[in-house]
Formats: structure tokens, sequence, C-alpha cells
């Protein structure tokens, strides 16, 4: 389960908004897996209308802030511009963190965003409940 605010799902829709045509990502901090704090990243991606990619120095200086906060990595959120919010095969590639929810904001109607939150462990993905 994901508990994240209302608040911080309209800052994830809203970084998603401002993103488009191209996705964008992010990092979920808190505690007990309650979102507290949301870190908006820089898409570096070669191809980022399709797929997102963190540069590694700006999430390392994250992951210090994370950490020097006393807390703790909760989820990472993307969004899918154009396609429905489940996990591409590029997005199972990239989950590296198998205790991270991965949230992800499809904008295929946009004036209806839908948010929806994963877990991704050795491939398989399981939907996981948002609570706000």
């Amino acid at each position: 389960m994901a508990a994240i605010e209302l608040s911080v799902v309209d800052e994830i829709i809203q970084h998603a908004s401002e993103a488009v045509p191209n996705e964008a990502c992010g990092i979920l901090a808190g505690k007990n897996g309650r979102v507290e704090k949301t870190y908006k990243m820089v898409n570096v991606s070669d191809s980022p209308d399709v797929c997102y990619f963190m540069d590694s120095c700006e999430q390392l200086k994250v992951m210090k802030e994370i950490r020097n906060l006393k807390l703790e990595m909760v989820g990472i959120y993307h969004s899918h511009p154009g396609s429905g919010p489940y996990p591409s095969s590029r997005d199972v590639e990239l989950a590296f963190y198998p205790e991270a929810v991965y949230v992800i904001v499809s904008l295929q109607d946009i004036k209806r965003p839908e948010l929806k939150a994963y877990k991704i462990i050795e491939g398989k993905i399981m939907e996981e409940v948002i609570t706000t």
C-alpha cells in the first residue's frame, strides 16, 4: 500500500502536465510507506517522449538529502503522456528498487489524469493500493 497525500498527487499530476509531450519523473520520500516529500527530477532520456531516465548525479544528490532528513525513498513516479498507467517493458527493466512503489500517472485523457502504483520485483508487476 502507498499512502500519498492529495497535495502530493496534485504535485505529481502538475509536474506530468508541465512535461507533456515528454515523460516526467521524480522520487518520493517519506517513512513507513507514507510519502512526505516529492523530488521532481529532470528526464535525461534520449527519447523523453516514450521513456524516462534520471541523471545519476541529480539522483545521488537527492538520495543524500533524503538520508540527511532521516527519510527513505518510498517510491519513484513518472508519467505516460500518451498511454495508460501500466508499466512498460522499459519501466520493468529500470525497476532497480524492489522496496519502492512505482507510481505512474497517465495523461492519455488530459482532462482526467489517472494514477496507479505498482511494486515491481524481479520483473513481476503487482498493483498497489493508493490511499490518500
